[in-house]
């Protein structure tokens, strides 16, 4: 199926490993251009590179934190300069929290709220006027199913993502008439390298078994029993920014093999 993104200029945040870098690599093999972002500048311009000679397209690498305003300002430029604009825009950019409500500081809050929800707003400021030159285009937000279904243990994670679930409903309805289409994936599950650190840390004293522990995970959370791939959710990236997913706006949708207990 073609699905008409090949020359699509992509801009990717957290793009350099994980989920980011799968739908990277997803949209490369459709030959969309790549834009990707991250922290480490050593990983995120060897992933660009990489890339670009594996699938024959334009790549970036763009070393940035996305909690820092200053940073996304760098993004933009950068974007703005090798490909006059942006297609598409996943703000992918995030990581999980621990903590409790009545012991986590205010600056703990304020550092998750840049980074899942302020960077997403700062991002879409800078690229949707280049969209509205270019005739429209996608944005999707990468939030969490715990934005719905809450982990205990992180609700700094839980709050912000919710807000960001929240930021992509109402975007999407000041930019539709843009001809730019704004979704929310809500994953569950999915087999991150932060989900394997995170395995081998809480197993390490018990026998260092991280995948019987991730495998326990699965079976008590999720009805497919199962982790998820980042191969698998990126697929699923890629259609909605295709013509094929012309008609979704405003949606949030879950890849979790069936771990939300709600209608």
């Amino acid at each position: 199926m073609d699905l008409k993104l090949k020359n699509k200029v992509a801009v990717i945040t957290g793009g350099s490993v994980g989920i980011g870098l799968a739908v990277a690599e997803a949209l490369a093999a459709e030959g969309v251009h790549l834009v990707l972002a991250a922290r480490g500048a050593d990983r995120v311009r060897a992933e660009a590179q990489r890339i670009a000679q594996q699938q024959g397209v334009r790549t970036i690498g763009v070393a940035a934190d996305v909690a820092k305003a200053a940073e996304v300002e760098q993004i933009i430029a950068a974007t703005l300069a090798e490909f006059g604009g942006a297609d598409i825009l996943i703000n992918n950019a995030g990581t999980g929290s621990n903590e409790t409500i009545m012991e986590a500081p205010d600056d703990k809050w304020q550092y998750y709220w840049d980074l899942h929800v302020m960077a997403a707003v700062r991002m879409a400021r800078g690229l949707v006027p280049s969209m509205r030159q270019r005739g429209g285009g996608v944005i999707l937000h990468n939030a969490s199913i715990c934005a719905a279904q809450p982990l205990w243990y992180e609700p700094i994670y839980n709050t912000t993502k919710a807000a960001l679930m929240m930021f992509s409903k109402t975007l999407s309805t000041e930019v539709v008439k843009d001809n730019i289409r704004v979704n929310t994936v809500n994953p569950g599950l999915i087999l991150t390298p932060d989900w394997k650190n995170t395995a081998r840390k809480l197993t390490a004293e018990t026998g260092g078994d991280w995948e019987g522990y991730l495998a326990s995970v699965a079976r008590e959370h999720a009805p497919i029993k199962r982790f998820g791939t980042p191969e698998e959710l990126a697929n699923f990236f890629v259609f909605l920014c295709s013509e094929c997913a012309s008609y979704c706006v405003g949606s949030t949708y879950y890849v979790d093999g069936g771990m939300l207990k709600t209608m």
